[in-house]
């Protein structure tokens, strides 16, 4: 790739991208899991015109860009550029935002752009607001050194952070205008340190749900009926001791295991080797709080093929100067199980419902409630030659440092739906989100550098692409 591409992306970032990528992190267009109110609120509708409007303004040669809003979706923008040749590269992104999530640093704020040296802090920088800005400097970088690529199809989600449940509607009714892509880039992902291009070989899956259990029809003093009826906690946590070891956090299901690949293993091995300590130190501890586990790449692999446990949210609790002496009628408990790549959502979400709900304790009143809902993982198909050529030289020429391939914990729904629609296509999955970037958590920052690289390793595989043989 020719050097003046990367001094074009430098200087095309700091003078058109940033203005623009800074105003939409002002906007608290929330995924529509958080906000129900989307519609009436708007904010959605002002972050699809601001990124709308910003592309337009590039100018580039016979590029369409349609917004579409399928009845009671959310909307989607598609951006249609024409190339050299048919053949198609969809570049794929979202614009939906995580909550707030407070506190953020004195001085930050998730609707408060700020760039403090290298970072640009701010709700949706990393997540997933610079990605069609990267996907768009790739292109516009390759037009204007005149550098032959194939048809690109920018295609910008509104719904991914909810689990994408409006896509497949999309999918299916623009299929004619997205083809059949030989490659998907898609620049919503991870990457284990600032210093390399980091390729995500693997995606969990994901399966949430509310656990309830009741005891009374309402509270009652504590005093007078503890001993008496028990507690809804207490129930709670005997119900979870049945799918998680409370003592190491295995979980206990076979539904929610899979096997894990040799290869996977041996890329595990060199992630490991490449970031030491800074598997786990990337993470905001408190003071002498430990990992679970030294062993490296077994971290490694846990964040990427074991299943996982969190309690994200509660409701059945007062706050606490509203916590008076009563036994609490109910808890519900919102839990969040991150499967393997390769297990399958709906079994593993069966067999939840029915582990937890067998035989209550004490005859409680208990419910699972996911809806039914999963998130399929994702495990990448065998890179073409080319493809690792071009990735490991993209790397090399950006960063000056090898290429590393990495399984990422979090879940993209889109790579498993567009895996089995296109099974003959290639894969690029790659981000942004790095040490202590902390998307979903307060002070979320793009490291600007970064994105500012990988903006130029999409245009060299997007020219490499076009020159691929047969």
């Amino acid at each position: 790739m020719p050097s003046n591409v990367s001094g074009f992306i430098d200087s095309f970032w700091d003078e058109q991208v940033l203005p623009a990528l800074t105003e939409y992190i002002t906007i608290p267009n929330q995924s529509p899991a958080f906000d129900r109110e989307w519609r009436r609120h708007g904010h959605m509708d002002r972050a699809v015109d601001l990124i709308a409007a910003w592309v337009k303004r590039q100018a580039i040669a016979g590029m369409k860009l349609e917004v579409f809003c399928l009845q009671e979706r959310t909307p989607l923008i598609l951006i249609d550029v024409p190339g050299k040749t048919d053949d198609t590269v969809l570049l794929y992104g979202h614009l939906d935002k995580q909550p707030p999530m407070e506190p953020w640093r004195d001085g930050l704020g998730p609707w408060t752009p700020v760039i403090d040296g290298d970072r640009l802090y701010g709700r949706g920088s990393a997540d997933d607001g610079y990605a069609v800005f990267a996907a768009i400097t790739a292109i516009v970088a390759l037009a204007r050194q005149q550098i032959p690529h194939a048809r690109c199809v920018v295609l910008i989600e509104a719904c991914e952070e909810s689990g994408s449940f409006d896509l497949p509607d999309y999918i299916d009714a623009l299929k004619e205008d997205i083809g059949q892509p030989s490659l998907v880039i898609c620049l919503d992902s991870g990457c284990g340190d600032y210093e390399r291009l980091w390729v995500t070989t693997s995606l969990r899956g994901l399966v949430s749900g509310d656990l309830t259990v009741s005891t009374l029809t309402e509270g009652v003093h504590s005093g007078n009926a503890g001993g008496i009826v028990p507690s809804s906690f207490r129930i709670a946590r005997q119900l979870l001791d049945r799918v998680e070891d409370s003592a190491s956090g295995a979980i206990k299901l076979p539904e929610l295991a899979a096997e894990i690949p040799e290869e996977r293993i041996q890329q595990a091995a060199v992630t490991a080797e490449i970031l030491g300590t800074r598997v786990y130190k990337e993470f905001p501890f408190q003071a002498g709080c430990e990992p679970k586990g030294s062993e490296l790449r077994e971290l490694v692999l846990n964040r990427a093929w074991r299943p996982q446990l969190e309690v994200t949210g509660a409701d059945g609790f007062p706050p606490l100067e509203r916590a008076g002496n009563v036994l609490r009628p109910h808890t519900t408990l919102r839990l969040s199980f991150r499967l393997p790549p390769t297990a399958d959502p709906l079994a593993a979400g069966a067999a939840i419902k029915r582990v937890l709900e067998k035989d209550p304790p004490h005859g409680a009143k208990v419910a699972f409630s996911s809806d039914g809902w999963g998130a399929s993982g994702w495990n990448a198909p065998p890179t073409a030659p080319w493809l690792a050529k071009s990735i490991r030289e993209a790397s090399l020429d950006s960063f000056g440092a090898e290429v590393c391939y990495m399984g990422e914990g979090g879940t993209i729904p889109f790579m498993a739906m567009l895996g089995e629609q296109f099974p003959q296509a290639q894969f690029l999955i790659t981000g942004v989100l790095g040490p202590q970037s902390n998307a979903h958590g307060p002070n979320e920052f793009l490291h600007i550098p970064m994105a500012k690289k990988l903006s130029g390793c999409v245009a060299r595989v997007l020219a490499d692409h076009y020159r691929r043989p047969g």
